[in-house]
C-alpha cells in the first residue's frame, strides 16, 4: 500500500514536470499568455490533472503549477530564461497537445515528442536568417518610398548588422548592448552606401553599372537598415496580454520592448553623430509613391524575411507572403490618397493599419484549419511589415536630442503617440479572434476536448489526490 502511494506521488510529480516543460517551450518561444494557458490546460487534461484542482501561474521568467484539494497540495516551479521567437515550436506544441489526447499517448511517448520539439534544429541557417532579415528591411525601405537600388543598400547593411548581433549573442555579451552595436553598425554601413550615388564616386564606375547603382533616395536606407531589431512580436503580445487581462506579463513585455527600442535608438543616434547627418531622423519624407505591384513585392519580401527570423515552418512561407501582401496593400489603399498624390481612400495610417491587420486576422481564422497551425503563426508575420519602427525610434531620438528648443517635446510626443496608436490598431486587429470570434470558435473546440476528456475519465486516467499521502 505504502509502495503504491509512493509510486503515485512520483507519477504525479512527473506529470507536473511534463506540464511545466510544455509551458516552458511556449514561454521561451514568445507565445502570448492566453495561448500558453490554453495549451497548458489542454496538456493537463491529457495528463489527467483535474481542472478544478489545478492552478497555473505564468510570469515572464517563471512558471508555477499547483495541484491541490482540501487535504493535499503539490507544487512545482520552472524557470524560463532563453526568450526568443520560435513559431515552429508553438505550432508543434499545439498539435502535440491535441494528438496526445486523441491518440492516448503514453507518458513516454509524450515526453519523447516534447524532447524532440525542444531540441529540434531551427529551419534556417544563421546566414539564411540574416539574408531574410536584410531583405525584410529592404522591403520596409520600399514602403518608406525608396527606389530599388536603395532597397539593396538597406538590405546589405541590415544583413551584416543582423549577423553581427547574432555573433555577439552567441558569445554571451549583454543583449541590449548587442542591439546598440548592431544598430550602430547597420546605420554606419547605410550611411557609407549613400556615397555610391554621388557624382564623384559614379565617375569612377563603368557607365553600364551606374543605372544599377545610382539611387535617387540614397538616405532612405538609414531609416530601414536597423528595423530587424524592432520587437514586433513582443509588441503585439504586450497589447494582446493587456487586452486579455494578463497585466503583469504584458507590462514586463512592454518594458523589455522599450529597452530594446531605446538600445536601437542609442546605436543609431551614435552613428549619425559620428557621420554628422541626421535629416533622415527628423525630416526625411516617408510617403511612398510606388505602384501597388511594388508594394506587394516589398510586403511579401518583408513578411517572408521576418518569418525566417521567427522560425516559421517553410511550408507556410508562401502563405505569409500572401498575407503580407493583403495586409500592406489594404493598409496603403486606406491610408494613402489624393492628399499625398497616391491612389487610395486617404483615411490615414491609423485606420489603415487597423483595417489591414483585421482583414488578415479574419482570413486567418479559416486558414488555421487548412494549414493546422495556430492563428498567430500566420497573422503576426503577415502584419509585421506594418509595425511603425521608424516612428518609435524617431520619438526616442527626439528625446535624446532635446536642447530646450521650442517644439522639441511636441515632435517627440507626436511621433510617440502615432507609433502607439498604430501598434495598438495592429495588435487589436490581430487579436480579433480572441476579442470577438473566440465565443464562436472556442465552443466547438471545447466540446471536442470535453468528449476526449470524458473518454479518458472513463478509462481512469485522471489523478485522484486521495490516493496520495
Amino acid at each position: 500500500m505504502e509502495k503504491n502511494k509512493h509510486y503515485s506521488e512520483c507519477l504525479l510529480r512527473r506529470k507536473l514536470d511534463l506540464l511545466l516543460r510544455t509551458g516552458k517551450i511556449l514561454v521561451e518561444s514568445s507565445a502570448d499568455t492566453s495561448r500558453i494557458m490554453r495549451n497548458m490546460k489542454r496538456t493537463a487534461m491529457y495528463l489527467g490533472l483535474p481542472e478544478d484542482d489545478l492552478h497555473i501561474h505564468i510570469t515572464y521568467n517563471m512558471l508555477m503549477v499547483n495541484l491541490s484539494d482540501e487535504e493535499h497540495s503539490f507544487s512545482k516551479f520552472q524557470r524560463c530564461d532563453k526568450h526568443g521567437i520560435n513559431m515552429e515550436a508553438i505550432s508543434a506544441v499545439s498539435r502535440l497537445s491535441w494528438r496526445a489526447i486523441s491518440k492516448d499517448y503514453s507518458l513516454e511517448q509524450y515526453e519523447t515528442a516534447l524532447e524532440e520539439i525542444s531540441s529540434r534544429k531551427r529551419n534556417y541557417t544563421p546566414w539564411m536568417v540574416a539574408v531574410g532579415a536584410g531583405f525584410a528591411c529592404g522591403g520596409f525601405c520600399i514602403q518608406f518610398g525608396c527606389d530599388w537600388p536603395a532597397f539593396f543598400y538597406a538590405s546589405l547593411a541590415a544583413i551584416l548588422g543582423f549577423r553581427l548581433r547574432s555573433v555577439l549573442n552567441e558569445i554571451g555579451s549583454n543583449g541590449y548592448a548587442n542591439i546598440a552595436f548592431a544598430a550602430f553598425f547597420s546605420t554606419l554601413l547605410a550611411f557609407l552606401t549613400a556615397f555610391i550615388s554621388m557624382p564623384v564616386v559614379e565617375s569612377l564606375l563603368p557607365a553600364w553599372l551606374i543605372p544599377f547603382t545610382h539611387s535617387a533616395t540614397p538616405w532612405h536606407p538609414l531609416m530601414a537598415c536597423a528595423l530587424f531589431i524592432v520587437p514586433g512580436v513582443p509588441l503585439i503580445n504586450f497589447v494582446s496580454d493587456m487586452l486579455d487581462n494578463n497585466i503583469e506579463v504584458g507590462i514586463v513585455r512592454a518594458v523589455n520592448t522599450l529597452l530594446m527600442v531605446a538600445a536601437m535608438a542609442f546605436g543609431i543616434a551614435l552613428a549619425i553623430k559620428i557621420c554628422g547627418i541626421d535629416n533622415f531622423v527628423k525630416d526625411l519624407p516617408m510617403t511612398p509613391h510606388h505602384s501597388y505591384i511594388e508594394y506587394a513585392i516589398a510586403a511579401a519580401i518583408s513578411a517572408m524575411g521576418f518569418s525566417m527570423i521567427f522560425n516559421l515552418p517553410k511550408r507556410l512561407l508562401w502563405v505569409v507572403a500572401i498575407g503580407g501582401i493583403i495586409a500592406v496593400c489594404s493598409r496603403n489603399f486606406v491610408n494613402l490618397g489624393p492628399s499625398n498624390h497616391n491612389v487610395g481612400l486617404d483615411w490615414g495610417p491609423v485606420i489603415g493599419s487597423l483595417i489591414g491587420s483585421s482583414l488578415i486576422s479574419i482570413i486567418t481564422i479559416k486558414l488555421v484549419h487548412v494549414f493546422h497551425t495556430p492563428h498567430h503563426c500566420i497573422s503576426i508575420p503577415s502584419v509585421i511589415p506594418m509595425v511603425p519602427g521608424v516612428l518609435m525610434y524617431r520619438a526616442l531620438f527626439a528625446i535624446i536630442e532635446m536642447h530646450g528648443v521650442v517644439g522639441e517635446v511636441t515632435i517627440a510626443t507626436h511621433n510617440a503617440i502615432r507609433a502607439s496608436l498604430l501598434i495598438l490598431c495592429i495588435a487589436v486587429g490581430v487579436a480579433i479572434p480572441n476579442i470577438f470570434a473566440r465565443r464562436w470558435i472556442a465552443p466547438e473546440r471545447r466540446r471536442k476536448l470535453e468528449r476526449l476528456i470524458a473518454e479518458r475519465k472513463r478509462c481512469g486516467n485522471f489523478v485522484d489526490l486521495h490516493c496520495i499521502e
